[in-house]
């Protein structure tokens, strides 16, 4: 490789040059030049101070490199408000934390700094407590919607986007050309393929994972219950349901959409990939404490198999094999399923009260008969 044959300075001011136009990714950098991401993302911190000598070998007795002066500390809070334009105060205070430098200004003094040089168009909000929920461990649940469409030069782009609820783990950012059962599948096996499976995923009601005039559920949601991932949809009209993944796409909006156009797909997924490394390996979250979404999350145990499980119910379990039109019948009692179960067995299952019935389609309950008259 040609860069082999520079100096280890010029090696890093090469990364950080090609990084700053625009023309690579994190990752496609990283893999050329045969250094780690975490490595990448040092030389991306250091070229940002600015620094005459910044990419010179350090002493590995000396753990940081302090900033000296007040005005050097500035010119760095400064350079990274221009790098992440919609970072305030304390994502700002975390990053140089985590860079390693001392004497850090407090966060209120940051954004001091930045209203001073007009880098704040208006005073920040105060941030109200909220209660927070989340799961407590890494594919408890995934989220997953399709952020509104925009235009493109040429058509419209329709982000997929996928969160992990416990850790706010970006799992998918897909720029797709439209809102259908195959592009989301097959996204979603790239997904399983890489971060393995969730226990449960968490939709909305429209499609193509929900379906108002054929029964809850679609397909799409059968072939995710195949793979033994539960599924559950949000409350009509109860966007909260998805808070987590709502959050994540006004962030989208904010710090990708509104600040550039996009040509078509290729040119709409390639800055998509840039800024979800950035998302999940360096900026800070508030809801967890400043740390970034990686620090929290981990890959599944649950590995993707291309083929689809056999299953067995229970020996006590009524069976019942869905009709064309997505019916079964118990005890002259018609439950109307949905079509994407046709030809599938489902299991009838006694509840406490004995006129009451629970209808399975393997782990997950679909229906309810009710014998009362």
């Amino acid at each position: 490789m040609p860069w082999q044959e520079e100096s280890s300075v010029s090696q890093r001011q090469h990364f950080f040059n090609l990084w700053e136009s625009n023309s690579h990714t994190v990752t496609d950098l990283c893999n050329l030049f045969g250094i780690s991401r975490k490595t990448g993302y040092k030389w991306i911190k250091r070229g940002l101070e600015q620094s005459k000598n910044g990419f010179d070998d350090r002493s590995k007795r000396a753990i940081y490199s302090p900033i000296k002066t007040q005005g050097e500390m500035e010119c760095l809070i400064i350079a990274l408000r221009k790098k992440y334009p919609d970072w305030g105060g304390r994502k700002i205070k975390r990053l140089l934390e985590t860079d390693g430098h001392k004497k850090i200004p407090a966060a209120s003094t940051i954004t001091q700094i930045l209203k001073r040089h007009g880098l704040l168009e208006s005073p920040s909000s105060t941030t109200k407590k909220r209660i927070r929920f989340e799961h407590e461990y890494p594919n408890s649940l995934w989220q997953i919607d399709f952020k509104g469409h925009f235009a493109m030069s040429q058509k419209r782009c329709h982000p997929l986007t996928v969160l992990d609820d416990h850790s706010r783990f970006n799992i998918v950012l897909k720029a797709c050309g439209m809102e259908t059962r195959k592009v989301v599948t097959t996204a979603l096996i790239e997904a399983f393929e890489r971060y393995g499976l969730p226990d449960r995923m968490t939709m909305d009601n429209g499609s193509p994972w929900g379906n108002k005039m054929h029964g809850r559920y679609t397909k799409l949601t059968v072939w995710l219950m195949n793979l033994g991932i539960k599924v559950s949809h949000s409350r009509p009209y109860n966007p909260q349901t998805q808070g987590k993944d709502e959050r994540f796409h006004r962030t989208l909006k904010a710090e990708v959409l509104a600040r550039q156009h996009f040509i078509n797909l290729i040119d709409c997924q390639k800055t998509f990939d840039e800024w979800r490394e950035v998302y999940n390996y360096i900026r800070p979250h508030e809801a967890l404490k400043l740390e970034v979404p990686a620090s929290r999350y981990k890959v599944s145990e649950r590995r993707y198999e291309n083929q689809i499980a056999e299953f067995e119910y229970c020996d006590d379990s009524i069976m019942r094999k869905v009709n064309r039109s997505g019916a079964i019948s118990y005890k002259s009692q018609k439950c109307f399923l949905g079509e994407a179960f046709s030809g599938h067995w489902v299991a009838i299952k006694r509840t406490i009260n004995q006129n009451k019935y629970e209808v399975y389609y393997r782990h997950q309950r679909v229906a309810k008969i009710s014998l009362d008259m």
